[in-house]
């Protein structure tokens, strides 16, 4: 199985980006998505997620209203739009696939650097 994240950078402060994460070895349309993130000297934080089905999206307080996950089962990629963003965004974003059978996602993949400054 692998999650391949992409599309970090550094962006300023108010702006855009939008990451993907392309999943391969596993039947994508049957894992809920989860994206994370962890900042330096910061432990790992929930950022968002969707079901299976798609649908609608849920997310953390921190990142609600600014940000929007979204996916296509048809590509088994998962996207989290990121807008209005703050320099407290700042961290290395994961991706993960949760089969629903326990209490914690099955699948990690590596991370991608967003970098929100001036």
């Amino acid at each position: 199985v692998q999650l391949q994240a992409s599309g970090g950078g550094l962006v300023q402060p108010g702006g855009s980006l939008r990451l993907s994460c392309r999943a391969s070895g596993l039947d994508f349309s049957s894992y809920h998505m989860g994206w994370f993130r962890q900042a330096p000297g910061k432990a790992r934080e929930y950022v968002a997620s969707i079901r299976r089905g798609g649908g609608r999206g849920y997310y953390s307080d921190s990142v609600k209203g600014r940000f929007t996950i979204s996916r296509d089962n048809s590509l088994n990629t998962v996207y989290l739009q990121m807008d209005s963003l703050r320099p407290e965004d700042t961290a290395v974003y994961q991706c993960a696939a949760d089969s629903g059978h326990s209490d914690r996602y099955d699948f990690w993949g590596q991370g991608t650097l967003v970098t929100v400054s001036s």
